[in-house]
């Protein structure tokens, strides 16, 4: 029961992802744009009901993700949020009044299946609630390692492919480091109370990294072409999060000859992922507004 429940959170969060990245995205098309930073932009934003509906959206999905992560295995959950992107496209079809052309439909197709292939492959479950200190400090470390690493590399290329690809995979291993410090801080919060879960130094962790991979995502955006930034952040996050679950969380995935399902899955993912991005319409829906 509480695999299903974690399933439908996860579910119910990317769903509130896309729906927050349409709204707002929607929203900022109705505000002038200017090529420097404007001040005012966020009081007019606050003025739109759509942006405050898409704000609401990010709200109710990091309950969501919280709720999945208490109930299910990080490597169960975190992959699953590569459907976010299909909920958006199918969410902003509806808002924008455009259509996804047959190649996008077949996208989203191999995504799907590949997604399921992989998970049932994999099978993940079982671990701990409460990772040992020292084995957090590890993951932290090679993480925060990781990512200075990547940006290093990021800052060094001019703009193009690499540069997006490398700024993407740093805010993969952001938002994979994220959900791991959501769940050990949830768990926080169900043993020991409120009180504990705002002292928690896990809380703190997942809203400072958290910002970081906002950050870095926006910087990938604005790098290079989304085609080498998306495909990035839809596999670093679910192959970091799966590391994470079974390093820090402890959790069991199957081995052996499944690695095989599990290797098409995830190139079934990343296949669909390239398509996707390759569509017009996503172009318009995830990407930064061009200034003028």
């Amino acid at each position: 029961m509480q695999t299903i429940l974690a399933v439908l959170f996860a579910l119910l969060a990317a769903v509130s992802n896309a729906l927050a990245t349409v709204l707002q995205r929607y929203a900022a098309r109705t505000v002038p744009l200017s090529a420097g930073l404007r001040p005012a932009l966020m009081g007019e934003l606050l003025r739109k009901p759509v942006w405050l509906a898409g704000f609401g959206a990010v709200v109710a999905a990091a309950a969501f993700q919280a709720l999945a992560l208490l109930n299910g295995a990080l490597s169960l959950v975190q992959p699953l949020f590569v459907l976010e992107l299909p909920f958006a496209l199918f969410i902003g079809g509806f808002v924008l009044h455009r259509r996804l052309p047959p190649r996008g439909w077949a996208a989203v197709a191999a995504m799907v299946a590949g997604l399921g292939v992989g998970l049932w492959a994999a099978s993940p479950g079982g671990g701990v609630d409460r990772p040992r200190i020292g084995t957090w400090m590890m993951a932290l470390s090679g993480c925060v390692a990781a990512v200075l690493v990547l940006v290093l590399i990021a800052v060094r290329r001019p703009e193009g492919r690499v540069r997006a690809a490398c700024f993407g995979l740093s805010a993969a291993v952001c938002y994979a480091l994220t959900a791991g410090l959501l769940k050990d801080a949830t768990q926080v919060w169900d043993s020991d109370g409120a009180a504990a879960f705002f002292t928690a130094w896990q809380t703190y962790g997942f809203a400072l990294v958290g910002v970081a991979a906002v950050f870095l995502l926006e910087n990938a955006m604005q790098s290079g072409p989304l085609v080498a930034s998306q495909p990035a952040l839809t596999l670093g996050d679910a192959t970091v999060s799966l590391v994470l679950g079974v390093t820090v969380f402890e959790e069991d995935l199957r081995g052996g000859w499944w690695l095989l399902p599990m290797l098409l899955g995830a190139l079934l993912v990343v296949a669909g992922a390239f398509v996707l991005v390759r569509v017009p319409f996503v172009r318009t829906l995830v990407a930064p507004d061009a200034p003028r």
